[in-house]
């Protein structure tokens, strides 16, 4: 049985959060978004990127969901401060104050968590050049070739590559989350990128998950 929580109106048209038995599912625009089910391969995306970064390494988590990436980024030894950017502001209180926060235990109160409510687009274009981190972990589309809108597609070519690429220090780590795996996104990646590695995740039912982790 499926008990509809809340709805709001989101940059992404309607967002619904529903509960389906004792699960909690997102729907963005009619379309499935997210759900709390299993949540392995969103918890590797930044866990095996911080596993090869320096000790208390910075990272920014792009999209906030239900909050499996941030629990997994502050519970990794090698993690310091985590800057977590995401634009729907219904996401962030399902998250901060209603029924998400108890899947991550209330990461978002965390100190070592800042929150910047803004697409992640925007706010890299307006930040380049004046903060670098050791981290970029995106998580906000269903993969490079099925975004959630027109604007966020900028991210997976050559000059969203770039500005990435900026956002590093030296040595950074880029990682990429999907729903599913694509050979012109790897391809590109190892135009722009020294170092790629592609991880497969098996999920329960269709093609696996997918996590590009590229470097210089």
């Amino acid at each position: 049985m499926t008990e509809v929580i809340d709805r709001a109106d989101g940059e992404c048209g309607e967002l619904v959060l529903r509960r389906s038995g004792a699960d909690l599912e997102v729907i963005a625009d009619g379309m499935f978004l997210m759900d709390t089910r299993d949540g392995r391969s969103e918890r590797l995306l930044v866990t095996a990127a911080a596993d090869q970064l320096r000790p208390d390494a910075s990272m920014v988590i792009g999209g906030l969901g239900v909050g499996f990436s941030l629990r997994a980024a502050l519970d990794h030894p090698g993690v310091g401060e985590v800057v977590v950017v995401e634009r729907e502001p219904a996401v962030i209180d399902w998250n901060r104050t209603g029924p998400l926060r108890e899947v991550h235990g209330d990461a978002l109160a965390d100190e070592r968590v800042r929150l910047v409510r803004d697409d992640l687009v925007h706010w890299l274009s307006q930040s380049a050049g004046h903060e670098r981190f050791d981290a970029l972990c995106l998580d906000i589309d269903n993969g490079p070739d099925w975004t959630l809108s027109e604007g966020n597609a900028a991210l997976y070519d050559a000059a969203g590559l770039e500005l990435l690429a900026a956002q590093l220090r030296v040595g950074g780590l880029l990682a990429v989350w999907s729903a599913h795996s694509s050979q012109a996104f790897t391809g590109l990646l190892r135009e722009h990128f020294d170092e790629v590695r592609v991880l497969d995740i098996p999920v329960p039912r269709g093609e696996p998950d997918v996590i590009w982790l590229a470097r210089n």
